[in-house]
């Protein structure tokens, strides 16, 4: 398995929190809502094919 998606994930983890804290400190509560479910979208995004994979791996796994 590769990190990288490891590191992508926890990288726009980061960055999210940042930006929430920020909105939210600045009593934009809204718009901090919005940029967590952007990045909850964006970070799954990046791990569905991995997902498919796995079920797919398990399908096969079972015989299936």
């Amino acid at each position: 398995m590769d990190i990288t998606l490891i590191v992508k994930v926890a990288g726009i983890g980061l960055l999210i929190s940042v930006a929430t804290q920020l909105l939210s400190k600045s009593g934009r509560d809204e718009q901090s809502m919005m940029v967590t479910l952007a990045g909850i979208l964006v970070a799954l995004g990046l791990l569905i094919g991995r997902i498919g994979e796995l079920f797919s791996e398990i399908m096969s796994l079972f015989g299936l």
